[in-house]
């Protein structure tokens, strides 16, 4: 047998050397190889046998591993993987040592089979990234893979549909052929027959790559690595006390408990990136304040609260002491990035969610002010949280793609600098070298364009070690690559893994790294990546709207979803002018209305619009705290009296800026007196009084409107509606109206006739109608005893006629000496109780 043919990789099409050749004339050494490889499989088989579990169960010669977790076909029953590689670089005269499985994921027992290395066909590196491509691409065995090499070689025992069998194998460099400084592939395949076909061919494969580092000159490629630090908030807008009267914090769960941990997703992060050199966090403030909130007690919300809205109370969170592992996590990460030639990126607090924003909200002008907000308070946060110096002008959209929408609305918020996923700005197919990543936008932005290849090695599933060391042994093959395209040529590459990068990605990034660095590679700060001189020839061009990833687009926040976030900024803007101590609810629902536009609700949205929900409700139940109890009908009994509306306060503070306007439906039948101004104390409400003058006796609808003062007037709250029940209109005003009517009357006949004198022709100065504006009469308001709030209702009642009979009469006042009531009466709280309630800053809730 040939050995071109015998280890082509071709199970069913031989080369004719090895058809045409008889048994009998295979080499004697060959034969006696090959039966001593028989032998071994026999024996083990007969091994496994003795070692057997009990009946019915699979024999021990390896685990069972589903068959759907394989790429085997019929023609190649056998999955091959290669789990560990050392060393991760060949050197001359070195050894490499490979292990992995051999998995049976056929329906028919694999016998007489073995697993071995192929010898690269040409013994020429891949020198070209398009080469490593091809190679990846592969999914069966092939030609071009090289030949088998006779040794090693691992005999493997007979495998059971499902049975797996580890190996190893060490061969010397020097077998494999390797010619010059260069990447390499390097394949393990598994050969032997069926039950049910028993041709000795090749039954599957595995690939990865080694790069052999012969002493080659070049210059090193700069390689900025982005690690980032995010989360999805947990931090909700409520907050509590202790029983010290300090304010505590609120999550929405506990998750960062077990991320701060050691095995922790966030710990491991944190502990893999301190070992390595030349990195560049990009952190997420808001994680920082929810780590710092930890490290005190603290308290969460229990399930099925979240979106309630309800103020943080006993019934709906669990009080925890406070978090050794934050304490220690935060430690942690302060020595790491104070680490000499690291670099700390602040993104915008609570990372909103640019390319939304920029899509389905750039109509909304409050969005850009709450990005330009973010970024400060990002820096501010950062800064003060690790005691280091960052940026705060690097934007970072969703998984890198730009368009010139999300450029535009990045300048716009302070970003000169973008960090771009390649995928948005590939470069041309004529381009035969890997650019620099730093390239101008126009308008003096610039982007940072990662290389989207490397990059996605660390944006899948690195659970399994075949899959770490699949994307380790890719990355070091793409940058020893990029580095001897042009080899005189420095260029700088950007790394950029996915924002919420697992431990297992972290560790496959960190090893690939250290193995490079120093060699091919010199890791740098972003700084140093991002201020190179860009490539004249590299792509600069940012796509339309139209180009963005159809998958990436379908992700976003709807724009109802940003709307109504938006909507939160106004409203709190109105509960911000009411407020004497503002300060206990400004910070809290700042943070909380950017969180509800963070990127990571992308891959949490049923829990990003639980978070959006309950920030909404908790603000309108605020906001509702001040109002004026509902009431539905009230009784006017004369042409005068007074109308009497109670405004209750249930925050925990005192609210002033506000005004009570009254306004009737019909102002003809029954005016009321201009505006009360206010103030309430906190847990407590006061009644206003207004004159009524009634002109006709039944019903009269009438609405009740909070109104902050000052500029800008807005309503505050919603309207409260009643009815006016007007009785007993006195005999003078019915005359007076009766003689209006006959006046009235004549004036229209009068009217008619000098129409018809005229011929029909209309008066230039015809009647215009009755004006139906607000009375400019004086009001007052006056001051009630302390009495239960059901009973601070509107009322009304009558100088000549009975009290109303839905409350008590309203008590003695002075009189001016024309007998009317004297104005400008003082308001005093009614109904005030504590309510327990946490006063310190930054705390506001509604009383019990």
């Amino acid at each position: 047998m040939s050995e071109p043919a015998r280890h082509s990789g071709l199970g069913a099409h031989r080369q004719p050397g090895r058809a045409e050749r008889p048994a009998e004339g295979r080499h004697p050494a060959r034969r006696a190889r090959r039966a001593g490889l028989r032998l071994a499989a026999a024996c083990a088989a007969v091994l496994t046998l003795f070692t057997a579990s009990p009946a019915g169960a699979l024999p021990a010669g390896g685990n069972v591993r589903p068959a759907g977790d394989s790429t085997a076909t019929a023609e190649y029953p056998v999955v091959v993987t290669i789990d560990t590689l050392n060393p991760q670089v060949a050197v001359p005269n070195g050894t490499v040592t490979i292990s992995g499985h051999v998995t049976n994921a056929g329906k028919s027992a694999v016998k007489g089979a073995h697993a071995a290395v192929r010898k690269p066909n040409t013994g020429r590196p891949l020198d070209r990234r398009s080469d490593l491509a091809n190679v990846a691409d592969r999914s069966t065995p092939d030609g071009r893979d090289g030949v088998e090499l006779d040794s090693p070689q691992y005999a493997l025992p007979e495998l059971g549909p499902g049975q797996s069998q580890p190996y190893t194998l060490s061969v010397a460099v020097g077998d494999l052929g390797l010619s010059a400084s260069g990447a390499y592939e390097l394949a393990v395949d598994a050969w032997g027959g069926t039950a049910d076909n028993p041709r000795d061919r090749a039954l599957g494969i595995a690939r990865t790559f080694l790069p052999y580092n012969a002493g080659a000159e070049a210059q090193p490629t700069k390689v900025a690595t982005i690690w980032p630090l995010v989360h999805a908030p947990v931090v909700a807008a409520q907050t509590s006390t202790d029983g010290n009267d300090q304010t505590i914090a609120v999550l929405r769960d506990d998750s960062l408990s077990a991320e701060f941990a050691p095995g922790g997703r966030l710990y491991e992060l944190v502990d893999t990136g301190a070992k390595l050199n030349g990195l560049t966090w990009v952190i997420d403030p808001d994680l920082l304040d929810a780590a710092l909130a930890m490290t005190r007690p603290y308290r969460v919300q229990k399930p099925g609260t979240e979106a309630s809205g309800k103020s943080a109370k006993d019934d709906n969170t669990v009080q925890l002491q406070p978090s050794a592992a934050a304490v220690a996590w935060l430690d942690k990460l302060r020595a790491a990035v104070a680490k000499p030639g690291s670099q700390v990126v602040s993104l915008p607090y609570a990372d909103p969610d640019l390319a939304s924003i920029a899509h389905n909200g750039s109509d909304l002008t409050g969005m850009t002010t709450a990005l330009s907000k973010a970024a400060t308070a990002g820096r501010l946060t950062v800064e003060g949280r690790l005691s280091v110096d960052t940026r705060s002008d690097v934007a970072w959209p969703y998984q890198g793609y730009l368009d010139q929408q999300i450029a535009a609305l990045a300048q716009q918020a302070g970003s000169g600098t973008v960090l771009v996923n390649g995928g948005s700005m590939p470069e041309a197919d004529s381009l035969n070298y890997t650019p620099s990543a730093a390239r101008p936008i126009g308008n003096g932005q610039n982007a940072v364009v990662a290389d989207e290849t490397v990059s996605a090695l660390f944006d899948r599933d690195l659970s399994s070690p075949q899959a770490q060391t699949e994307s380790t042994q890719r990355f070091l093959a793409e940058t020893f690559a990029i580095t001897h395209e042009q080899p005189q040529n420095q260029r700088g590459l950007l790394v950029m893994p996915p924002r919420e990068l697992s431990a297992t990605g972290a560790k496959a990034l960190a090893s690939a790294l250290q193995t490079a660095d120093g060699k091919w590679i010199s890791s740098v700060k972003l700084d140093a990546v991002a201020q190179s001189a860009a490539d004249p020839k590299a792509n600069t061009a940012v796509p339309a709207p139209t180009d963005y990833p159809t998958q990436a687009r379908a992700s976003e926040l709807p724009a109802d979803d940003l709307s109504s976030t938006d909507g939160i900024q106004h409203d709190l803007d109105t509960l911000m002018r009411v407020l004497t101590l503002p300060q206990r609810v400004r910070g809290p629902f700042s943070a909380a209305m950017v969180r509800s536009l963070s990127t990571e609700w992308r891959s949490q949205p049923a829990a990003g619009s639980t978070y959006r929900t309950g920030v909404q409700k908790y603000l309108k139940e605020l906001t509702g705290a001040v109002q004026v109890p509902k009431k539905n009908v009230v009784t006017l009994s004369g042409d005068t009296g007074l109308l009497q509306v109670s405004v209750r306060n249930d925050l925990t503070q005192t609210v002033t800026n506000l005004k009570l306007v009254l306004t009737s439906a019909q102002p003809n039948r029954l005016r009321v007196s201009k505006e009360e101004e206010l103030v309430l104390p906190a847990s407590q409400s006061v009644t206003l009084r207004f004159n009524a003058e009634a002109h006709n006796n039944g019903s009269v609808l009438m609405t009740a409107q909070l109104w902050t003062t000052g500029p800008d007037s807005r309503p505050y709250g919603e309207p409260q509606q009643f009815r006016v029940e007007v009785t007993s209109v006195t005999n003078g005003v019915l005359y007076i109206f009766a003689g209006a009517g006959v006046l009235l009357l004549l004036a229209a006949l009068r009217f008619m006739r000098q129409r018809k004198r005229r011929g029909g022709q209309p008066h230039e100065d015809g009647d215009q109608p009755v004006g139906d504006g607000p009375a400019t009469d004086g009001g007052d308001a006056e001051q009630d005893a302390p009495r239960d709030p059901e009973q601070d209702a509107t009322e009304a009642s009558s100088k000549d006629g009975p009290a109303d009979p839905a409350g008590p009469p309203a008590p003695d006042r002075t009189d001016g000496p024309d007998g009317a009531p004297d104005d400008g009466p003082a308001q005093t709280p009614r109904g005030s109780s504590p309510d327990g309630r946490d006063r310190a800053a930054s705390d506001e809730k509604v009383g019990p």
